[in-house]
């Protein structure tokens, strides 16, 4: 342990020097103020076209019920539509508006939105390169011949990319807390939101729905965003120790992430798909009572097979590090 600190620190520099970090703030910080202005024109022109909240869910209702009588909309799309009815009346019933635009409904929105696509890539900027990219510069050939062990030199990696996963998704909560409130305003942490919905088929069980306020929530969903991105950031790990060349090793994982994306919208009828790591990703679907993209999916399975993924990503890493030869 007396020689693992030092190894950490020297991970986490060497992290920071590559100023990948810096890229992930930039990305953040010039996407964040657009989503924003975006949102504020919607919420202005719903001010504009409806006096009160429940003529715009209403008025919502009645596009989607429009939808379900279309013959061209696919049974799944359908079937989304119907829980999302139902979902908007239970607001309406219990008099709770799910738009209220501040600054914590939109960042609870953001993240939600970009857990399946935008996490992981800015996940892939720090995890994609960590021993492949010190292979191809040469550098891990003077890391190896100290006196440590090699599955601490790993470790190490290991421990520095958890500590930058839980920052980019602190930083990013951070960030759009701070910009979005400068157009919708600090409030909304004690505003309840509810949870608890659960879905079997097209029906929507509201056995199980309580208020929470919305702070909690926005903790339990970045809980879980982070617990995804950490999934990708071992798999990217992974990669790069199995794969030599840090190009490859970004490559692979964008590939396998936006592939999964796609695979996640065309998967409920291919139920094989739900053992994927990336349609498993949006976990919070089951903080929001959307429909999971297999039914019969539920918060603990999803988890399981994240964490399954992961485990698998962490001993094929070990085992390969520790006995590759990487000096030649």
């Amino acid at each position: 342990m007396d020689r693992l600190l030092p190894l950490v620190q020297n991970e986490t520099i060497k992290i920071w020097k590559k100023k990948r970090f810096y890229v992930v703030i930039a990305v953040l910080v010039i996407l964040i103020p657009v989503f924003t202005y975006a949102q504020m024109k919607i919420s202005q022109n719903n001010a504009k076209n409806f006096k009160d909240w429940r003529n715009q869910v209403m008025n919502q209702i009645n596009d989607y019920q429009s939808m379900l009588a279309s013959d061209r909309i696919p049974e799944e799309w359908k079937r989304q539509r119907r829980i999302a009815v139902q979902q908007l009346q239970y607001y309406i019933d219990h008099d709770v508006n799910p738009n209220t635009p501040n600054a914590v409904t939109f960042t609870r929105g953001f993240m939600s939105g970009a857990v399946t696509l935008f996490y992981p890539l800015l996940v892939l900027a720090i995890a994609s390169d960590l021993v492949s990219g010190e292979r191809s510069t040469g550098t891990i050939k003077m890391l190896l011949t100290r006196p440590v062990k090699r599955w601490k030199i790993l470790l190490s990696k290991m421990i520095a990319l958890t500590m930058y996963v839980s920052l980019i998704v602190v930083a990013s909560a951070v960030l759009t807390y701070l910009i979005s409130g400068a157009f919708f305003g600090y409030g909304g942490w004690t505003m309840p939101t509810f949870v608890g919905f659960t879905t079997s088929g097209s029906e929507m069980d509201t056995t199980m729905v309580h208020a929470i306020p919305q702070w909690q929530n926005m903790l339990m969903q970045s809980g879980l965003i982070w617990f995804s991105s950490m999934v990708v950031a071992l798999l990217a790990l992974m990669v790069s120790v199995l794969v030599r060349g840090t190009a490859a090793s970004i490559v692979t994982m964008m590939a396998a992430i936006i592939a999964g994306t796609i695979l996640a919208n065309m998967s409920s009828a291919w139920e094989s798909a739900k053992y994927v790591f990336a349609v498993n990703l949006d976990l919070t679907v089951y903080l929001n009572g959307t429909p999971p993209p297999i039914e019969g999916m539920t918060l603990p399975f999803s988890l399981a097979v994240l964490a399954i993924w992961a485990l698998v990503g962490v001993i094929v890493s070990f085992s390969v590090f520790t006995k590759q030869d990487i000096l030649n």
